[in-house]
């Protein structure tokens, strides 16, 4: 009687001649559609950089990066237009401050104007002896205006401008080739750019 173990299933195990069925001689595990799975392993190659930047890129894709590229110009174009419009109006406004701070001293310093002709006055008198408490006063007054930023201008001999002297007289005189300067009467005083008053000046003209 055969044995039970020796029988083996119709297509199973090894032929009459010794060899495999066809399932058994598969050199591998077989996917769901059929396909080695060893064999896509080897057509699955891992892409570097350099195929990544050297692939061909999308017409889509380039012109969006062209759009983006516009835009960005025209933003960068648009903050350097803004940033020198800022710097200008900054300037601007320290201008215009710098001169509503001299025009502001300016009229605090035009009340000293009559006491610092009066000092001059008596200075030419001889009345501001060193020493005495008028001359002492009189030192305390012209410092003050000197803090403020007030200056005189306005001398005998300097030629004769128009903007800042005023002529009171005009005395022809040989010799004489420009306008000038024979006589200050009344100094002028200015406040950095501001005038406060211009100098009453004789002016000496050639002679016809």
């Amino acid at each position: 009687m055969a044995n039970k173990d020796d029988e083996r299933p119709e297509g199973q195990g090894a032929g009459p001649d010794g060899t495999q069925g066809p399932e058994e001689q598969s050199s591998g595990p077989v996917s769901q559609d059929g396909v080695s799975q060893e064999g896509q392993s080897g057509n699955n190659e891992e892409l570097t950089l350099d195929d990544i930047l050297g692939a061909p890129q999308n017409p889509d894709a380039a012109a969006q990066e062209a759009v983006l590229a516009d835009l960005e110009s025209a933003l960068l174009g648009d903050l350097k237009r803004l940033q020198a419009e800022y710097a200008n109006y900054r300037r601007r406004t320290e201008e215009q401050r710098e001169r509503e701070i001299e025009r502001a001293k300016g009229e605090a310093a035009k009340g000293l104007l009559p006491v610092l002709d009066d000092l001059d006055r008596a200075a030419k008198h001889g009345d501001l002896q060193e020493g005495t408490p008028f001359s002492a006063i009189g030192e305390k007054i012209r410092t003050v205006a000197e803090r403020l930023g007030v200056t005189s201008f306005g001398t005998a001999g300097e030629a004769f401008d128009p903007q800042v002297h005023e002529a009171i007289f005009q005395q022809p005189i040989a010799g004489t080739e420009v306008p000038t300067v024979l006589e200050v009467v009344e100094v002028g005083y200015r406040l950095g750019s501001v005038e406060l008053r211009p100098a009453k000046v004789v002016v000496a003209v050639p002679a016809e």
